[in-house]
């Protein structure tokens, strides 16, 4: 138990540095999850029944990894601020999109947003780098295709991403990633020459 802890706390000190170096093409393919569906954590946050905990897992098990379900415990499921944030390459992010979605739509008054519920890649352990479900897929399929300089970047807060082959693959996919996000925290975290 010490070592898994261990091990835990060292991946999650570092994942921030993992993105100093950008991955190759083929190391990044070996980190990713495959296509087999997602692991949801129902959180029995905001008093939920058995039935909302049912129907939370059903409506997550939709969507696409990393991603995170916020409700407010007054308003209850349904409810018009109830949300689904998906497509994050990580769940914090994913969690910290729910949240703020949530908490907007919420009636005055009405208690802060919870997390519900978490979706995680079918088998999810940390690793070096997480790519959400569309991003792992471009990388398996399009990033592969060709020779030549190509590069991926990622916005951690949006879930946004670009690929992009061409002499100054780098600079370009952060742009074009940055555009896409509409903010700038755009990284490269693959790169070919």
């Amino acid at each position: 138990m010490r070592l898994q802890t261990a091990t835990l706390i060292f991946g999650l000190l570092t994942a921030g540095t993992a993105f100093a170096e950008p991955l190759t093409g083929k190391a990044a393919q070996k980190l990713m999850f495959t296509k087999k569906g997602v692991d949801i954590t129902v959180i029995a946050a905001g008093g939920l029944s058995a039935a909302d905990q049912k129907v939370v897992e059903q409506v997550a098990t939709q969507q696409a990894y990393y991603g995170a379900v916020a409700m407010s415990p007054d308003e209850g499921l349904v409810s018009k601020a109830t949300l689904a944030a998906a497509n994050y390459h990580d769940v914090d992010n994913a969690r910290t999109a729910a949240l703020a979605g949530c908490n907007a739509q919420r009636k005055p008054g009405a208690a802060d947003c919870v997390i519900v519920a978490e979706i995680r890649p079918k088998g999810w352990e940390l690793r070096a780098l997480q790519l959400n479900a569309d991003a792992s897929a471009a990388l398996r399929k399009d990033y592969r295709k060709g020779r030549g300089a190509k590069a991926l970047a990622i916005s951690p807060a949006t879930g946004k991403w670009a690929i992009v082959k061409d002499d100054g693959a780098a600079d370009k996919a952060m742009a074009s990633c940055a555009a896409a996000a509409g903010i700038d925290d755009c990284l490269v975290v693959v790169a070919d020459q």
